[in-house]
Order: C-alpha cells, then structure tokens, then sequence
C-alpha cells in the first residue's frame, strides 16, 4: 500500500499547486516568526512578568515595610489579578497593533515603553502604603506617562493608551483604587493630551501642568463633596492629587532632553534650537556652500506651506530642509548650485566619476550630521531625500558614451542607495527638492509652465515608487502639488524693467544724442 502511494503519478500541474502552497504557507508563518515578532513578544513577557511582580506584592498590610515574613500576597490572588491584568495589557496591545502598528515594528522603543510603565508603576505600588489620601499622589504617574506619549506620539495615542494605563494604576494600588481615583486620573489626562500640542517655549510644559493642576483639584474637589466627605479628607486628596501633576510637569520639563534621547524625536522647541541660522552646521554650509544654503532655505519655505496643507509638521519639513545637503560642504564646487562660472567640473570628468561624487553627498551628509549631533529625526532627511531615484543626466551620458554598447550600462548603477521616504514629511522635502531645481531651467517660469512641471514630477517619483513607504495619500499629494506651485509661482514671479532718468546735459546749450544708453538702461531691472 506505501508503494502504490509512493509510486503514484502526479500531474506536474498538481505538483506546482501543492508546492505554491507549501510557499505560501512557509511565507505566513514567517509574517509570523520575525526577529520583531520574537522580540516583542519577549517584550510582551517581560511586561507582564514586572506587572505580575508588582501586583504579587502585599503593600496593603500595615506593616510591609517592616515585616520580612509576609511581603507576597496569596496564591489565588496573585493568580486573579494575574489574568485581569493580561486582559487589560492585551485590550491596549491589540488597540496599538490595530491604530498604530508601526510602534510594534520598532522592539527598541516598544522596549522603552515597557520599561517606563514599569517604572511608573512600580511607584504607584509606593504610594498604596498608607493613608488614603497619599494614593492621589498616583495621578501624578499617570500624567507623566499622558505627557511623554503626546511628546512622543500624538495626541489621540496618548489619551487612548492613557487609558488603558489608568486602568492598571487604579488596579494596582489594590483596594483603595476607586472610580473617583480613575475619574480624577482622567481628567488630568484628558487635560494634558489636548493642551500640549507642541512644546515650541521652555515654560509650556509647565503652563500645561499648572492647568491640568487644577482641572483636578476641582474634579477631586467635586467628587469628594458628591461622596460627602469631611472637608479634611477632601482638601487632601484633591491637593495631593493637584500637587503630584504639577511636579510632575516640572520634572519632565528637566528631563526633557533626556526624554528626546531615548525615545530618538525632537520636540519643536528643540527643532526651533536647530533652525537657528548661528548653529555651527548652518554656519559652516553658508560659508563653505553659500548656493546650497540658499537652496535649502527656499526649500524650507516650500516644504513647511505643503507639510501645513496636508496636516503634518510643518516645522520638521523647514529644518528638516535645511540640514538635508549638508553633504555638500565637503566638494561644494560640484554642485550647480555653487558653481561660479559657466563651465561645470564635471565636464572632466567622466559619468561613473561624476555619479560616484554626487551620490558621495548623502554619506558626507550622514557622517557630518553624526559628528556634530544632528537628532535621527533630522537625519532622515539626509538619507532619504533622493530616495532610489535615477540620475538621469549622467546616465544619458554614459549611454552617449557608450555608443552602440548602451545596453552595457545598468540603469542600478546610477541610482541613489536610498532608503526612500519613510515618513509625508521626508517624502515632501524630497520632493520640494526636486520641483525647486528643476524650476530654475524654466526658461519662461509663467504659472502654468510651473504647475506643469510640479504634476510631471510629482507622478514620475510616485511611479518609481518613490513614495510606497511613506503614508501618503492621493488626495494628499494633489494639495502638496498645489502648495508647491504656488510657492514656486510667487518665488520666480516677473519682474518690470525700470528705465533710468536722461542725464543732465554738462553744459548748458550743449546736447549729445545717447541711443545706445538709452536702449541700455530701458533694459536693465533692479
């Protein structure tokens, strides 16, 4: 019977089927089996072993500090709020791999996150011994990690992952972790994710705490007096409550720098730092590149109009502009831009040096970003702003040279290493870098000539495909290529040529005839 199995004809077309599936199969679980699959869910069990730890420990008894015998609580206990606690950690990982999946593509910062809601509440479990008062000193945890995920993140991210951390904070302080505690936590939450959208001063942070301070003090306040509580009990927990988010501002405002350096982001104070024309970079690009600097401050202008009209950060996109050719400080006479007189350098040399030399401009960029501290968030720039595109100047030069050998030259060749946007932001200055130099060899830069040339741009990089990594939209890119023709059709507008006034004959009674001046100075504009 295993013979006639094993000896039965099958047809190739068959064969090719079940092998199709057999691929298929092997590709789904390896969506599954990862490297960031396996370290998130190591993630994921470290998580829930702290929380577990945390929640085992019996910080209601009067006298945990002191005792050395009883520091654990029950068994079935332990157990019980073992499994609320996995449901809730699921609820909030299942709302992330849902609205935001790209944080669980990232194991670092994922990570970061576990680490810091550990921390949090690990202080939580500090403030449930004692009175019941000091547990208001709690709310304060949750503001701080409400403040660092809108810092972060964004504003909607924060409040809803907020949530789901009010949830464990109220659950970890035990007993005494009621409604009217959540309700105060929520309202400071709720509080903070709307009044901090961007940080662009140094005391924003804590005109935002002081705010939330006493949204819950009063909502503290309010829900004591609907209890009916003695106005000693009430005036505690809503100051402890009240006191705990004000320092807690304070003290993220003290650690913000460090805050930026773990989770890689920039806040728009630090990016208003950065654009900074006295920052040594910018100054060393003036100096040693004048051309590209002028270059990257219009592209800045262009980029942030087109960044505001689809609703990205705006002020990422201006600095972001102006660091992303920094590369070119080290051959700026390679460059058009920078170029003094009609002949090009490249004209001696031959198309693979050429390439070789203005592809080198991404790397410099990188390497000189890193040697003076450029954040990542601003290095992305760098890295993507010709994204995988072709140099198809010298590339038709190669071909020229070639001769009947075209097919000799590889297209691969002569194109950028990447990687390509991976954000609207990075693939708007891409493409404002592209459309403001490829304006200046208009020869008639009327409106329409400009918006033509925006629109074949822009769908020639959408058609390298250019944008498949980035979260752009269609509806979108139409009002970037609106935004960018009108600020290009404003920079290049037209100019009126100014005649000069005749000059005053020098002696009286005595005229010379001045056609040729005349026809000069009617042509010449300011």
């Amino acid at each position: 019977m295993a013979g006639f199995w094993k000896n039965k004809k099958v047809s190739p077309r068959r064969r090719q089927v079940r092998n199709n599936i057999t691929i298929e199969r092997v590709r789904g679980l390896g969506k599954w089996f990862n490297g960031n699959a396996v370290l998130m869910i190591l993630i994921f069990v470290f998580f829930m072993a702290g929380i577990i730890f945390l929640l085992a420990l019996d910080t209601d008894h009067p006298e945990f500090l002191a005792s050395h015998m009883r520091l654990m609580k029950p068994w079935p206990q332990i157990l019980a709020m073992a499994v609320a606690a996995v449901l809730i950690t699921m609820g909030a990982v299942l709302y992330i791999h849902h609205y935001q999946p790209r944080i669980l593509s990232r194991p670092n910062r994922s990570f970061t996150m576990a680490v810091l809601f550990l921390l949090l509440l690990a202080i939580n479990r500090f403030f449930s011994i004692g009175h019941e008062s000091v547990i208001y000193l709690a709310t304060g945890t949750v503001i701080a990690a409400a403040i660092i995920l809108t810092i972060v993140f964004d504003q909607r991210f924060a409040l809803e992952v907020s949530l789901f951390y009010a949830l464990m904070a109220c659950f970890s302080v035990g007993r005494m972790g009621t409604l009217e505690l959540f309700l105060t936590m929520m309202a400071g939450v709720w509080t903070c994710c709307f009044c901090l959208r961007e940080i662009r001063t140094r005391i924003k942070l804590i005109e935002v705490s002081m705010f939330a301070s006493i949204v819950v003090f009063l909502m503290a306040a309010c829900l004591g007096l609907i209890q009916q509580k003695s106005r000693v009990q009430i005036s505690a927990n809503a100051g402890y409550a009240a006191g705990a988010t004000f320092l807690v501002g304070v003290f993220i405002q003290a650690f913000l720098p460090f805050i930026e350096k773990i989770f890689g982001i920039a806040t728009s104070m630090t990016l208003m730092d950065y654009s900074d024309a006295n920052q040594p970079l910018l100054k060393k690009l003036a100096m040693d590149a004048p051309g590209t600097f002028s270059h990257s401050l219009l592209i800045g202008s262009i980029a942030e109009n087109a960044a505001e009209a689809i609703g990205a950060n705006g002020l990422l996109c201006r600095v972001g502009s102006y660091y992303h050719d920094i590369g070119k400080i080290n051959k700026p006479s390679y460059f058009v831009e920078n170029q003094m007189g009609s002949t090009s350098r490249h004209e001696q040399l031959s198309p693979a040096m050429s390439k070789l030399i203005i592809i080198g401009h991404v790397n410099d960029g990188i390497e000189i970003a890193r040697e003076f501290g450029l954040p990542s968030i601003l290095r992305q720039f760098i890295e993507t702003h010709h994204g995988t595109t072709l140099m198809e100047y010298f590339y038709n030069e190669a071909r020229k040279k070639k001769g009947e050998h075209e097919s000799q030259v590889s297209e691969i060749e002569f194109r950028y290493p990447g990687p390509k946007p991976r954000s609207r932001e990075a693939a708007i200055v891409m493409l404002a870098d592209a459309v403001e130099s490829a304006a200046r060899s208009l020869s008639d830069p009327g409106p329409a000539k400009i918006e033509a040339l925006v629109h074949s741009i822009a769908m020639k990089r959408l058609q390298d495909g250019q944008f498949d990594d980035c979260d752009l939209t269609l509806r979108e890119m139409s009002l970037i290529e609106a935004s960018m023709s009108k600020a290009l059709a404003a920079h290049h507008h037209g100019r009126i040529a100014y005649p000069k006034l005749e000059e005053e004959p020098a002696a009286q009674g005595k005229q010379e005839p001045a056609a040729s001046e005349e026809k000069t100075q009617n042509n010449a504009t300011p």
